[in-house]
């Protein structure tokens, strides 16, 4: 099963079309090994090597070279799998729903798209007919922890 690309700025993935066959499978294979090398120290090691903007940048020309060139993306791709190897040390669980807040936006198309994902998972007319009860907040992104606490009655259940 291949797991849905996010959206990245259209122009990333023109410039990936615009590659050799060849080419792009090179830049592939150079891109998926740096990923999952950054996957691996920032997760496992807790000793990441690479800025976040770094990192963003490796993986959103990764998602771009597999948009362009599908036939690229594999199982094991870093775009087809999050984060490193768990550790063990915490229990798996399921959110009830996505943390839609852990969503990067580096651009107008991009911003648009999580709108259009957003609206279609809360129900609510696609963009453009506007929506008085959907509001957002941006903030630059700051190195750090997402958390998810879920309280039943007042009281701490999960997180």
């Amino acid at each position: 099963m291949t797991i849905q690309l996010p959206p990245v700025d259209p122009a990333l993935v023109e410039a990936a079309a615009r590659l050799a066959t060849a080419d792009a499978t090179v830049r592939h294979a150079t891109l998926a090994a740096q990923v999952e090398r950054a996957n691996e120290l920032y997760y496992a090691n807790d000793a990441p090597d690479l800025s976040d903007a770094e990192y963003d940048a490796l993986f959103r020309e990764l998602v771009a070279l597999e948009t362009a060139h599908p036939e690229l993306i594999t199982a094991d791709s870093p775009t087809q799998r999050v984060g490193g190897t768990p550790t063990g040390t915490f229990d798996e669980v399921r959110h009830g729903r996505p943390m839609l807040s852990l969503s990067n936006a580096f651009s107008h198309d991009e911003l648009r798209a999580f709108d259009t994902r957003v609206r279609k998972g809360l129900g609510l007319p696609a963009p453009p007919e506007p929506t008085p009860e959907l509001r957002y907040v941006a903030e630059l992104k700051i190195d750090g922890l997402a958390i998810s606490l879920r309280y039943e009655r007042g009281r701490f259940v999960q997180g």
